[in-house]
């Protein structure tokens, strides 16, 4: 298997630096000034499975949100050589790099994710399920026109601009009842020259745990933490511009934490914890909750807990394609939370009330959305939805 190689932020915030000093691009003699955009790829935790694997042939960007495949205007980043990345190893900060390109100054609108095809018995994209064995990854559209991401960009002239694709394989990989998966993805762009990371420890017991990124209720960035404890959440685009964020911390058999409102700074991280003072949560009993959700509504499904009117998301899953069927599995104990004023160590609180409680909301590909309360404090079956 061919890696991609393998880049921080901090390398990346650097090679911009260096660009800029000496200059990103040229008119190419035609009078138009350029910039150079490099594109890299990061990802957030996968739910149930060992390996994700997509191999990234191109990376198309248009100034036109509207832009079809035929029409003009795309700029195309070719890797070196095709990259088959695991996108579980993508965490902490870890990015693949995907190359970069000279494009014309000014500000673009569209980028295309575009997949090598799986060819016989050799596998471009494919999956390997917890303790099984790796299985072909079907992707749709993927290998012709590419995944469509809006997000704006400005390339500035004779500087470089690296946009980190963030590829969520959790939300991204659906079973299907043959047991065989597809891909749905769920991608974002953000641009490093508006963003910073929020990093911190949970206890080493912990180690292993999800932790999110959230803004109202809904996840930005996940990661998992190392075998240190160590997290990061990375990138993050500012405060000013985004919002602050919440850090949610979830695990098998353990409360689920929250950090409120943490704020973040371009080119800078922000700590919620230290190795010396890490997040430690206690003990918890796990309920799951399941279901069905109209099969044609190709509808993900999320758990979510409310403190304070403000929603958290704790867990998700995609409803499988063929059977509508789900199951999440969730924390009894009540969340321990806090809220980030600047010095540390912070101080968490137990919400009691909030113990077993959640909203279970499922998420129609059409946009529809059907909610249920539910007291996961033992477990609950037959939750279903129809669309």
């Amino acid at each position: 298997m061919k890696r991609g190689s393998w880049r921080t932020l901090g390398l990346a915030a650097a090679i911009s630096m260096m660009v800029a000093a000496c200059g990103g691009g040229s008119d190419g003699g035609s009078g138009t000034p350029t910039g150079t955009l490099h594109v890299a790829m990061t990802d957030a935790p996968a739910c149930g499975f060992d390996h994700v694997y997509v191999t990234v042939s191109q990376v198309r960007v248009n100034a036109n949100a509207q832009a079809t495949d035929s029409d003009a205007g795309w700029t195309t980043i070719v890797p070196s050589s095709p990259q088959r990345i695991d996108l579980l190893s993508l965490t902490n900060g870890v990015l693949a790099d995907l190359g970069q390109a000279a494009l014309p100054a000014g500000q673009y609108q569209q980028v295309r994710l575009v997949l090598a095809q799986n060819s016989g018995n050799s596998l471009a994209n494919s999956i390997v399920p917890t303790g099984g064995t790796e299985q072909p990854l079907a992707t749709p559209s993927a290998t012709q026109s590419g995944y469509k991401i809006i997000q704006p960009f400005t390339v500035q002239p004779n500087t470089l601009v690296d946009l980190v694709l963030d590829f969520n394989a959790c939300k991204s990989v659906v079973a299907r009842g043959n047991g065989s998966y597809a891909l749905k993805p769920v991608v974002t762009a953000t641009p490093t020259t508006v963003s910073g990371q929020i990093s911190g420890y949970v206890a080493t017991a912990e180690a292993g745990a999800t932790v999110y990124a959230e803004q109202g209720g809904k996840v930005v960035r996940g990661t998992v933490a190392d075998s240190t404890g160590k997290f990061v959440l990375a990138p993050l685009i500012q405060s000013s511009t985004q919002g602050n964020y919440d850090v949610v911390i979830v695990q098998n058999n353990v409360a689920s934490g929250i950090v409120r409102a943490v704020p973040v700074v371009v080119n800078a991280t922000t700590t919620v914890s230290t190795p010396a003072a890490p997040i430690a949560l206690p003990a918890s009993s796990m309920s799951s909750v399941s279901g069905t959700a109209t099969p044609s509504a190709n509808a993900l499904v999320r758990a979510l807990q409310t403190i304070d009117a403000s929603p958290y998301e704790i867990a998700s899953v995609n409803a499988n394609l063929d059977t509508g069927a789900y199951q999440l599995f969730l924390p009894a104990a009540a969340p321990l939370v806090s809220t980030y004023a600047g010095s540390l160590p912070l101080s968490f609180a137990a919400v009691p009330a909030a113990a077993g409680q959640y909203t279970v909301e499922a998420n129609a590909a059409s946009g529809a959305t059907q909610s249920a309360p539910v007291n996961a404090t033992t477990s609950q079956t037959n939750l279903n939805f129809s669309f």
